[in-house]
């Protein structure tokens, strides 16, 4: 009866040995493969207007997969689609008195100028000319002093007019003033950018996919008021895909990026995908509680990911994937081989 407890200890010796060894399965190398645990990760994009209004339509369905560019929502336009029309009308006539400018005098304006200067010189010639008449006769005590002062103000008044008239053709003739047109320029550079901010908005108006993705959530609806702060639709990128593992300290040296993986899911269990190691943290961290042991809480790990192609959505985000690497394959080797998902 004192043998069994004597007995009992290697027994239980190579019992504990064994549950360490599987326990400690997160990360394990066997004739140069190197197996490791961990769960699909994908990125995830919340979806907002850039602008505030109500949201007059929703084009898509949770669960839908969507294309790059695709409209998925949209805010009603009508105080909208009303500023683009005065932007409109604004840069017209701003690109309308710019042309005019430029175009300078019509030929019918400058033969207008040029007969009012002629009809000016023949009044002041007619002017002047009675004057002196008038001016000559006062010496011989024929003509009033009142007479002459009157003349002699109606041929400066002749003059005055002609010089003007020159004057008035002579600026037809040179055109606008290059002050003027720089003036009628800008106007119409802030009418053409009043007018791409009011398209911008428009624009806006309408959310569409970033990248392809899948639709995880719907987070506002119709009739809602949205502001650029306030998310619509929630979008799971469909790439890149990876598995996030974490690769011991000892292993380190062995794994480079570029390297050739395999991985494998407990929904596919007869299914393999091809990866590769995309990234590997130049920092080291504690073995993340969901999937380390007791008895290894303190060893330090790196963070690793494995990209892969998802082009039947298999793989899901959460899921948990097991990675093996060949750790005797060179990385470049393992690079030339990389799957381009369909690019």
């Amino acid at each position: 009866m004192t043998r069994k407890p004597l007995l009992l200890i290697p027994v239980l010796l190579i019992a504990g040995g064994l549950y360490y060894w599987y326990a400690s399965d997160h990360s394990a190398e066997t004739d140069g493969q190197l197996t490791l645990y961990g769960n699909v990760e994908i990125r995830e994009a919340q979806l907002a207007f850039n602008g505030s209004e109500h949201i007059a339509e929703i084009l898509v369905e949770e669960g839908q997969r969507v294309s790059q560019g695709q409209p998925l929502a949209r805010l009603h336009t009508e105080l909208l689609d009303a500023e683009l029309a005065q932007a409109k009308a604004l840069l017209g006539a701003k690109q309308a008195n710019l042309d005019k400018l430029l175009a300078g005098s019509r030929k019918e304006e400058i033969e207008r100028a040029r007969a009012q200067v002629t009809a000016a010189q023949a009044r002041a010639k007619s002017s002047r000319d009675t004057y002196q008449r008038l001016k000559s006769l006062l010496a011989r005590k024929l003509a009033s002093d009142e007479d002459v002062e009157a003349a002699r103000a109606t041929a400066d008044a002749a003059a005055a007019e002609l010089e003007a008239a020159l004057q008035t053709l002579s600026l037809l003739q040179q055109g606008p003033r290059q002050e003027d047109i720089a003036i009628a320029r800008a106007e119409v550079a802030a009418a053409r950018a009043a007018l791409a901010l009011a398209e911008q908005r428009v624009a806006d108006a309408t959310l569409t996919a970033p990248e392809a993705g899948i639709i995880r959530d719907r987070l506002l609806e119709p009739g809602e008021f949205v502001t650029p702060q306030n998310p619509v639709l929630s979008l799971a990128l469909i790439e890149p895909i990876w598995v996030r593992a974490y690769l011991p300290e000892t292993a380190l040296g062995r794994v480079k990026p570029g390297m050739a993986a395999q991985i494998r899911s407990d929904s596919y269990p007869d299914k393999t995908y091809p990866g590769w190691v995309g990234y590997i943290s130049p920092t080291a961290e504690f073995t993340p509680k969901n999937v380390e042991t007791p008895e290894l809480r303190t060893r330090l790990v790196y963070q690793l990911r494995v990209f892969t192609c998802n082009p039947d959505q298999e793989l899901r985000l959460g899921m948990p994937a097991t990675v093996i690497l060949d750790t005797n394959t060179d990385a470049k080797a393992g690079s030339a081989v990389r799957p381009d998902c369909g690019h």
